[in-house]
């Protein structure tokens, strides 16, 4: 799926807004998502949502996305609280995959599911239900 939606009137903006449960990958390996294996390298952060949903996150775009919650030090394993960072989402008609990233992990959605932009070729898939309970949507300007 080549999609961009930057341009899209049926995307609007949210930010995730939920505490997290999470280790830092001692080796190399993949974990198990709902929408598609997820590739970490060691340091990486393999993340668990409050919904109970799994996801890995590479450890630079883990330090740029979550704070972690008092008295935890960064990088330690621990409760991380998202940062509320903007990011346009679209909920999608009908089954769909896409590549996380250029060359990524391909993630499969259902009817329903929320496709997520983070910036140009970086995508994430949400289930309706976590959708629902963990991200706010944002003002439009």
């Amino acid at each position: 799926m080549n999609v961009d939606l930057a341009g899209d009137p049926a995307a609007d903006w949210f930010a995730k807004d939920e505490i997290v449960a999470v280790v830092f990958a001692r080796t190399d390996g993949e974990l198990a998502s709902r929408e598609g294996p997820n590739r970490y390298s060691a340091g990486d952060a393999l993340i668990t949502g409050s919904t109970g949903d799994r996801w890995s996150v590479s450890r630079a775009r883990f330090e740029a996305r979550y704070l972690p919650v008092a008295p935890l030090r960064a990088g330690e394993d621990g409760g991380y609280r998202s940062r509320p960072i903007p990011v346009r989402a679209k909920q999608m008609a009908a089954s769909f995959a896409v590549a996380r990233s250029a060359g990524g992990d391909l993630l499969h959605g259902a009817a329903r599911d929320w496709l997520l932009q983070y910036a140009p070729g970086d995508f994430g898939i949400v289930e309706e239900a976590r959708f629902r309970k963990v991200y706010r949507p944002l003002p439009t300007a």
